[in-house]
């Protein structure tokens, strides 16, 4: 009888797990729906003039991306694996995820998954949508341990679009978008939507390739936030639907006590239009 209860003790848990699971999984997918429901697409083809008034470094970034003679992107869809931690001190996570993009208007929907994607122990979600961000993640789909919103969550979100905007590069030329030089291997880059603006500056080696983008961003910390220094250095690159993109890298805090790296993303999978 004992044995009998404990097996439907943990049926009922499992059921409960896989719903919570389903009920997560529904309300993303709401969301990348609205986000395919308010695309508005374009058919242009990027050409050498459409990079004529770019600072020098930039215009040596997209051509070696391979962003010349490419329909134009109007939406994404792309898988990662990496690890993450949550403290300076923390151990490392294994996680994977998918995120979708779309080009106009600017906005991501990130799904994670930790360790892995079926009955996993952390189940987030982060957007950026209709101007603003939102971070949301459950320990087994089921409890809830951060929901978080506001005009900080709105900048960081903002600044992680402009960031990702690396992995579908015909973006750089929206406009929305606008360029300032600074010198042969760097530039500052503005995104603007909505009366809100940010702005980062792109580092580039001598062949093209973006290696780094540093801000300012609003990392959550004692409970607020702070703006502190914030870096994405580049470790990889790869060919992918005929683009030269970077595949992996990581994201850190440059912090007073030293630096924070706080996740390592390898990019599997690219999927355009």
């Amino acid at each position: 009888m004992v044995k009998k209860t404990i097996l439907i003790a943990l049926f009922l848990v499992a059921l409960t797990l896989i719903f919570a699971y389903m009920q997560f999984d529904h309300m993303v997918n709401k969301e990348v729906a609205t986000l395919y429901s308010e695309i508005i697409k374009s058919d242009k083809i990027v050409t050498d003039e459409m990079l004529r008034n770019l600072p020098p470094p930039v215009q040596r970034y997209l051509v070696y991306s391979g962003v010349i003679g490419k329909p134009w992107v109007n939406t994404i869809y792309l898988k990662q694996t990496g690890r993450m931690k949550s403290s300076p001190e923390g151990k490392w996570f294994p996680i994977v995820a998918e995120e979708y993009y779309s080009i106009n208007p600017p906005t991501f929907i990130w799904e994670v998954w930790g360790p892995g994607k079926w009955l996993p122990i952390i189940h987030g979600r982060d957007k950026y949508q209709n101007g603003e961000g939102g971070l949301f993640i459950k320990l087994f789909s089921t409890f809830p341990v951060a929901n978080a919103k506001g005009e900080e969550l709105n900048q960081g979100a903002m600044m992680r679009y402009l960031n990702e905007m690396m992995w579908f590069p015909t973006a750089f030329l929206s406009d929305y978008i606008s360029w300032k030089a600074i010198d042969e291997n760097s530039a500052q880059v503005t995104l603007s939507v909505k009366d809100k603006t940010v702005n980062a500056v792109i580092y580039f080696d001598d062949q093209g390739k973006l290696v780094n983008f540093i801000a300012k961003r609003y990392m959550s910390k004692d409970g607020g936030f702070s703006l502190e220094t914030w870096e994405t250095p580049i470790s990889g690159y790869n060919e992918i639907n005929g683009f030269n993109l970077p595949t992996k890298g990581s994201a850190l805090w440059k912090l007073d006590d030293g630096d924070y790296k706080y996740i390592e993303i390898s990019i599997n999978e690219i999927k355009y239009n």
